[in-house]
């Protein structure tokens, strides 16, 4: 356990160097910076109401995880893989006494670790933004339902970063990853909307996972269909991307 959690801690001090990370934070409270100005705009030049203080952190989820978040999660996770390739620095990480198998969990936990402090802090700044420019429609209900939307958005982000880990090992050019990964999240988009019937199967569509749990009927068998799904891609995902890291030579 001790050698895991000193690779992890190589990990993430990796990727806090990088500034692919900084990059995604900026952006991110780029995202809501502008998200609430546009809504204060709306409101004074319209008389609307625009987004109360929980529905704005709710507006801005459901923005960045269908862009900002799916495009840093990959970059990340190219960098972690491809980048270290194309250095060469994979080497000098496969020097230490550490097995393929803690190295590759140590890399997709950093990636984990990556995704939940985003959410966590664009949950913060954007429940913040909500709270000073509307401080009269939040409930205790509507807090926890956000928190826990955010939390629970882990899991198809997790899925998608694991299918990007799977390219970033199967072909050695980063810039190769980086755009089949786009073409297949535009792919799998345009089949969402096409076979609307078996959209549950489709990472991308699994992004929005979150919206059944604020259904007020809550279909508890569709969310559970949905975690299994998520939960027998990350399996299959992950050991797929394994077998390829390990079977790589340097």
């Amino acid at each position: 356990m001790a050698v895991f959690q000193a690779a992890l801690v190589n990990e993430i001090e990796k990727l806090y160097k990088k500034k692919k990370a900084l990059v995604a934070v900026l952006l991110a409270l780029a995202v809501i910076v502008i998200g609430q100005l546009a809504i204060v705009g709306v409101r004074s030049g319209f008389g609307l109401r625009g987004a109360g203080s929980v529905e704005f952190p709710m507006l801005v989820l459901s923005v960045v995880v269908n862009t900002i978040l799916p495009l840093f999660t990959a970059l990340v996770a190219i960098d972690s893989f491809s980048g270290e390739f194309s250095q060469n620095s994979m080497r000098i990480t496969l020097t230490r006494p550490v097995s393929r198998f803690k190295i590759f969990t140590a890399k997709i936990t950093a990636i984990a670790l990556f995704i939940l402090a985003m959410l966590f802090l664009l949950l913060f700044f954007s429940m913040l933004a909500g709270f000073i420019f509307n401080t009269n429609s939040a409930t205790w209900v509507s807090v926890f339902q956000t928190v826990f939307s955010y939390i629970v958005s882990l899991l198809p982000m997790l899925v998608l970063a694991l299918g990007v880990v799977l390219l970033a090992n199967t072909f050695k050019n980063g810039i190769s990853v980086f755009f089949v990964a786009i073409l297949l999240f535009i792919g799998l988009k345009v089949l969402g909307v096409l076979f609307s019937q078996y959209s549950s199967l489709f990472m991308t569509t699994q992004l929005d996972w979150y919206n059944l749990f604020l259904i007020n009927s809550f279909p508890l068998g569709k969310i559970i269909r949905q975690f299994l799904i998520m939960l027998g891609s990350c399996i299959m995902l992950f050991t797929a991307g394994f077998y390829l890291f390990d079977k790589k030579e340097f």
